[in-house]
């Protein structure tokens, strides 16, 4: 059985460890699902810090809620961004492989089309002269 994969396929077994964990990250951060989530647990964590009658582990204004998100936000840009990056190195490799196959087959057709041409130019030869016999 032939092992034929794809260029997304190829691509994606060059990737390392670190790359996929990044694309990941990128892909489930830019997600509804992420967000949904997110928000929940926000407002679970704002709810039960402004109910609490014993103890407050974050009092308002949420500090350490604060905190969590900048520690997020710090991590989440750089990872996004090598992610990008890939994704833009993968966009040029990919259209650059798509050039590449324009290219053969712009001269695929015109080999074609000198073919079929010559095919043409013989058969009309030909005809020329069966013609030419006929007139004997």
């Amino acid at each position: 059985m032939l092992n034929r994969k794809n260029w997304h396929e190829k691509h994606h077994d060059t990737l390392e460890f670190g790359n996929r964990l990044a694309d990941a990250v990128a892909n489930s951060m830019g997600s509804w699902r992420f967000i949904i989530v997110q928000t929940v647990l926000v407002v679970l964590w704002m709810g039960l810090n402004t109910m609490a009658f014993i103890q407050h582990w974050d009092v308002y204004p949420f500090i350490l809620l604060n905190l969590v998100f900048s520690t997020q936000a710090a991590y989440a840009a750089p990872i996004i961004m090598m992610s990008q990056n890939r994704q833009n190195e993968r966009d040029r490799i990919h259209a650059q492989a798509d050039y590449q196959t324009n290219v053969d087959a712009k001269l695929e057709i015109e080999a074609l089309a000198t073919k079929l041409n010559n095919i043409e130019v013989d058969k009309l030869d030909k005809i020329i002269k069966m013609l030419e016999k006929m007139e004997k």
